[in-house]
């Protein structure tokens, strides 16, 4: 058995999680939630944390574009939902590579499906057109 200890996210109290799972179910992708042993977290979502993140690693990527015609130059946005985490370099090459046009509004699509994952980057800041 491979233990590995994390700092759970999912809160402003981090606790300090020890994750506890077979090593060759985890290379042979015959992992599953309930193979993973979570000690440490005080709250169910610290357990749920600690599983997740030894079966399928997931994230939400934020960053900004620029926007042409806005009163400001650049508009902050999210993932609608978590990603997995090896496709963030995809997805920040798609980000990268795309422009806005005022006005923005909070929740606008920016990029649907983005790199292929179901998810679309929505709009976090409003940018008028000026």
């Amino acid at each position: 058995m491979t233990k590995k200890e994390l700092t759970c996210i999912n809160c402003p109290l981090g606790c300090q999680l020890t994750v506890t799972y077979d090593e060759n179910k985890l290379a042979t992708n015959t992992l599953t939630l309930d193979d993973v042993d979570v000690q440490g977290n005080t709250c169910p979502r610290g357990l749920a944390y600690g599983k997740k993140e030894i079966v399928a690693p997931t994230r939400i990527v934020t960053s900004s574009i620029p926007v042409e015609g806005g009163c400001y130059a650049m508009a902050s946005l999210k993932t609608a939902h978590d990603i997995p985490k090896g496709k963030i370099f995809p997805i920040m090459k798609e980000i990268l590579a795309t422009k806005a046009t005022a006005p923005v509004k909070i929740g606008d699509v920016l990029i649907h499906d983005v790199a292929d994952t179901g998810v679309d980057i929505v709009a976090t800041r409003n940018v008028e057109k000026c």
